[in-house]
C-alpha cells in the first residue's frame, strides 16, 4: 500500500519528499532543522558580531595580498547581493569567480559584468571544457537521476577552491542562506565526486581532465577536500546565515545600486534549470520549490497560502523555448532527448558513491562543518535531509 499523503502544517513540504517525518503537531523534520539552524546562526546583534569577526578574520588573512576572499557569482539575486554587501557594507576586497558551463543566462551575465564594474571588483570566469561539460550533462540524463546538475555543482565548487588555492586566498564566501533557500533533500541533490566519476565512467564518452590543485576540473572528492581544507587551509564563509536578508526587498536595491535585472526566476541565471525543473516534475514527481518556498514560509518572507497557490501551477522557469535551446546545445534532437529520459527513474544510490563512508565519518564531518573547513550546511545536508 502506498504511503498516505501528508503535508507539513507549518511549511509546504510533503510526503513526496524522501525521508520526511512529522511530529505530533504535524510539523516536519525540515522545520525542526530550520529551527536548530536558526538558533545556531542568529541574526540581530549576535549575527552582526559574528559577521564582524568573520570580516576581521578575512582582512587579517588578506593583509598584504590582493584579495581578502573569493566569492562565487552567477548574476542572480543572492550572489549579486552578497557581492554588494561584502564590498559596500563590509569593505572587503573579493575576487569574484564565475563558473561558465555554456548554459548561462545572458541577462545574468550582464548583471555580473555591471556589478563588478560598478563595485571595482575583478571578475574571473572559469570556463569548463565544453566537450566535458556537455558530455557530463548527457551522462547524468542517461543515468536517470534527479540531480542532473551534478557536473555544474561540482564544477562551481572546484572553480572556487581552485582559484582560492592559486591566489593563496584562504576564505571562500558562499552567497546562500537556509532562511531563503532551504536545504535540498539528499536524494534530490547529492554532491559527491566519486558519484560523478561513476556516472561518467558508465555513460560518458569524453575523458575528464586530470585533477590539478589550481585547475581542478570536475573533481572534488574526499582527497581533494582534504588537500584544500588541511593543506591549503581554505575555509568557507556562509555570510548570509548571519545577515537579515529579505529577498523581496533586495531587487530594488540591486537595480538602483548595480543596474541589476531579474533573470526571470530564482535559479534562472542558469538556463539548464528549465530542463531540470521540467524533468523533475514530469519524470520524478519532484517540485524543488517545496524546499525553497518552505524556507521563505518559515522565515516569514512568504505567506504559506501564497506558497501553496504557487506550487499549484507549473514553474515559470519551465520555458519550452529554453528547453529546446538547451537540448539543441547538448547536440541532441528532441527525439533523442525523449528516448534518453524515458529510462526508469533512479537515484544516486544506483551508482558507486561515498555515502556509506560519509556516514561512517559523521562526527568528523560535524566538526569540519563547525570549523568551516567545509560548508556549515554539509553536516545537515548528509545527515538531516533524508535517508
Amino acid at each position: 500500500m502506498s504511503k498516505l499523503y501528508q503535508q507539513c502544517t507549518r511549511c509546504i513540504m510533503d510526503t513526496t519528499v524522501p525521508g520526511i517525518r512529522f511530529d505530533g503537531r504535524g510539523e516536519c523534520n525540515f522545520c525542526a532543522l530550520h529551527d536548530k539552524m536558526d538558533r545556531a546562526f542568529p541574526l540581530g546583534e549576535a549575527g552582526a558580531r559574528h559577521v564582524q569577526e568573520m570580516v576581521a578574520d578575512m582582512k587579517r588573512l588578506g593583509k598584504g595580498k590582493k584579495y581578502d576572499c573569493v566569492l562565487g557569482v552567477s548574476g542572480g539575486r543572492d550572489s549579486s547581493f552578497t557581492l554588494w554587501y561584502c564590498v559596500v557594507k563590509l569593505g572587503l576586497r573579493p575576487l569574484a569567480v564565475h563558473f561558465n558551463d555554456g548554459f548561462g543566462n545572458p541577462v545574468a551575465g550582464e548583471n555580473m559584468v555591471k556589478a563588478c564594474r560598478k563595485l571595482g571588483v575583478e571578475m574571473r570566469t572559469i570556463t569548463s571544457d565544453w566537450r566535458e561539460s556537455k558530455d557530463l550533462k548527457i551522462a547524468f540524463l542517461k543515468a536517470s537521476v534527479p540531480d542532473m546538475e551534478e557536473g555544474t555543482d561540482v564544477g562551481i565548487a572546484t572553480a572556487l577552491y581552485g582559484v582560492a588555492a592559486k591566489e593563496g586566498v584562504q576564505r571562500i564566501v558562499i552567497g546562500q542562506s537556509f532562511r531563503t533557500e532551504g536545504i535540498a533533500p539528499l536524494s534530490w541533490n547529492y554532491l559527491d565526486g566519486k558519484y560523478l566519476k561513476a556516472v561518467h565512467k558508465q555513460f560518458g564518452t569524453v575523458p575528464l581532465r586530470p585533477w590539478k590543485p589550481a585547475d581542478p576540473g570536475f573533481h572534488l572528492d574526499i582527497k581533494e577536500m582534504f588537500y584544500y581544507a588541511f593543506i591549503r587551509r581554505i575555509k568557507t564563509v556562509t555570510l548570509l546565515y548571519h545577515v537579515d536578508y529579505v529577498r523581496a526587498e533586495v531587487d530594488e536595491l540591486l537595480a538602483r545600486e548595480l543596474e541589476w535585472v531579474n533573470p526571470g526566476a530564482h535559479y534562472f541565471d542558469d538556463l539548464y534549470q528549465s530542463v531540470i525543473y521540467y524533468l523533475n516534475r514530469t519524470k520524478f514527481n519532484i517540485d524543488r520549490r517545496l524546499f525553497n518556498y518552505s524556507a521563505l514560509v518559515r522565515s516569514g518572507q512568504m505567506p504559506r497560502e501564497v506558497a501553496l497557490e504557487r506550487v499549484r501551477h507549473v514553474n515559470v522557469i519551465e520555458d519550452e523555448k529554453v528547453i529546446d535551446l538547451c537540448i539543441k546545445r547538448l547536440g541532441l534532437t528532441r527525439q533523442e532527448f525523449e528516448q534518453i529520459v524515458a529510462a526508469p527513474p533512479r537515484t544516486f544510490r544506483s551508482y558507486p558513491n561515498n555515502y556509506e563512508l560519509i556516514r561512517l565519518l559523521k562526527w568528523p564531518i560535524k566538526l569540519l562543518s563547525q570549523f568551516r573547513l567545509i560548508p556549515e550546511s554539509a553536516y545537515d545536508k548528509y545527515f538531516n535531509c533524508g535517508t
